[in-house]
């Protein structure tokens, strides 16, 4: 048989890591619900007609096909060809709501941890296959712009408590960028957000280029757009800085004011938490207020690990609307950044807490009902697969990071012995129990 290559872009983690991201998914789970978000889960597929009308390129977003399709006489729907495999979950999320809005109360809160398929070009924290953890609230006709305020609040306490890295959000507001280039003159403001957004990736001569080629912009206007991309600040001083740049526009206020309200918010819950960064856009065209990116300290170069924003027609048919904020964090992008870094660890590399020993095979069974009473009482607890002597025994479970043996008694209920201290005493499987953070796996980070 020969060597089978790894697929790249589709990452498979050790079984450490995954007990990691096992960890991870299970705080930002509590969380969300914390903060009353309901679980969500929707399919893989959706139509390509609804995946790329939203400003995703289709050179991104994997076709749906069976091997056979082509030569199937009896197929009897337009063409697998429509379907393609979600490339993010805010535009299934929308389509679910459309869906059932009749059997949803507004405005509705969920949460959603599975995978999203996206046909970019691998490399380290960016994937073809990834977890994403999202939450999202909607409304019917008009979402309430407090919603827009609490969004990275949640997150903020999402992320701090995992051991990683410092986050810091970057907020910015699309109404305040806009109203800035109308007031400016620029008509196209969407190609100039567009340009604006590509700062980090082309550098300002690059920017004012684009300014210039695909939204009509003078010189002198892409000097001023690129003066409002440099405002970066920890609290709502942006708002002297903008007004200083001379520019008047109505939408231009009242961005100003969203993101003043969220800065004086994040800074009441967690100073430092938010940066009013003007030059953030997101990429996706669907966004029309408040927007947010996220950098790991130390990991800045590994782009945003956590983004989202404000929609205003994303859900929308007919006369129905609604509109929505979320944000979601990158859970496949923030992990394999610090697996790749050797910036995170497991206690142990597998789930089990404690091995019983196996005195010879004829007792077998005795080993095998104290881990019974073990696991009845909520411990991780394996059976050792030999009866090997005893050091070769605990030589395996020292080599899996499993904390203690346990030696059974015909005579009595045995001994525990922790293998890292060496201490060893008489316990009852049906009482004894393990400090706190030997119980499960815990996570480290450096």
């Amino acid at each position: 048989m020969s060597r089978i290559a790894p697929l790249s872009g589709f990452p498979e983690w050790l079984p450490e890591q995954r007990l990691i991201e096992l960890k991870v998914i299970d705080r930002l789970r509590h969380t969300f619900e914390l903060y009353g978000f309901s679980p969500l889960e929707t399919r893989a597929v959706e139509p390509l007609d609804q995946l790329l009308r939203k400003g995703e390129t289709s050179k991104e977003v994997y076709l749906l096909r069976r091997l056979q399709a082509a030569a199937d006489p009896k197929a009897d729907e337009a063409s697998d060809d429509a379907l393609g495999l979600h490339f993010d979950l805010t535009v299934p999320f929308a389509r679910y709501v459309l869906e059932n809005a009749g059997k949803l109360q507004f405005p509705f809160r969920r949460y959603q941890i599975q995978k999203a398929w996206r046909g970019e070009r691998p490399q380290e924290g960016r994937y073809r296959e990834f977890l994403q953890a999202d939450i999202d609230v909607v409304d019917r006709d008009t979402l309430a712009f407090h919603h827009e305020v609490e969004m990275p609040l949640i997150v903020g306490d999402a992320l701090s408590s995992l051991p990683i890295p410092r986050v810091q959000i970057q907020v910015n507001n699309r109404k305040l960028c806009q109203g800035f280039y109308r007031g400016l003159g620029i008509e196209d403001t969407d190609a100039a957000l567009m340009a604006v957004d590509r700062l980090d990736r082309v550098g300002p001569s690059g920017v004012t280029d684009l300014l210039v080629s695909t939204a009509g912009a003078t010189q002198a206007q892409a000097k001023a757009c690129l003066a409002l991309a440099e405002i970066a600040t920890e609290d709502a001083s942006f708002v002297d800085a903008v007004r200083s740049l001379g520019v008047k526009d109505p939408l231009l206020d009242e961005g100003l004011e969203e993101l003043a309200r969220v800065m004086e918010a994040g800074q009441a819950h967690r100073p430092g938490l938010l940066l009013a960064d003007l030059k953030i856009a997101r990429g996706l065209d669907y966004y029309t207020g408040t927007v947010y990116e996220t950098r790991m300290r130390g990991f800045e170069s590994a782009g945003s690990v956590c983004s989202g924003g404000r929609y205003d027609n994303l859900a929308s048919s007919g006369t129905d609307r609604y509109p929505g904020v979320g944000i979601s964090v990158g859970v496949s992008r923030l992990l394999g950044v610090l697996f790749g870094a050797g910036a995170l660890s497991a206690s142990r590399s597998v789930p089990t807490c404690v091995l019983v020993a196996v005195a010879s095979e004829d007792d077998r069974a005795g080993s095998d009902r104290v881990a019974a009473d073990l696991r009845r009482r909520g411990i991780p607890t394996e059976v050792s697969p030999t009866a090997a002597k005893y050091g070769k025994q605990i030589r395996y479970a020292e080599r899996r990071g499993i904390p203690y043996v346990w030696f059974p008694s015909p005579d009595g209920p045995g001994e525990v012995k922790d293998i890292r201290s060496g201490d060893q005493a008489p316990a009852d499987p049906g009482s004894w129990t393990p400090p706190a953070d030997d119980l499960t796996v815990q996570i480290t980070g450096t």
